[in-house]
């Protein structure tokens, strides 16, 4: 029986899309923490994943991709359409990045 190299363990960064080192990983961030919104949206307003996708104008494999972190194929404006539908408006702020930050990013925040 061999033995396994033990994992190395590192502290993550706020996006851990950046730290797989994946070249759009602002827009994944960004896109991630909407479905973040959209499945707490469905599960506030105990909605099947059928019923979702009324709302949402797909159809139910689709929401399960979301719901599955499946990003392709969903742009940030259609997941902007999707909170929509759900009730919630969306409000973009655009501002200079903080002085302790290396360098400008994407939030996505709830009220």
């Amino acid at each position: 029986m061999s033995k396994k190299a033990p994992s190395k363990i590192r502290e993550s960064r706020t996006n851990v899309f950046a730290d797989l080192g994946l070249a759009d990983a602002e827009e994944l961030h960004a896109k991630s923490g909407l479905v973040f919104r959209i499945s707490e949206m469905i599960k506030k307003r105990r909605l099947t994943q059928a019923r979702a996708a009324e709302l949402l104008g797909i159809d139910q494999p689709k929401v399960s991709h979301l719901l599955r972190g499946q990003l392709d194929g969903f742009s940030t404006d259609r997941l902007f359409r999707f909170l929509n539908a759900l009730g919630c408006d969306i409000e973009i702020t655009v501002k200079p990045k903080s002085r302790s930050a290396k360098r400008a990013e994407v939030r996505v925040l709830a009220a």
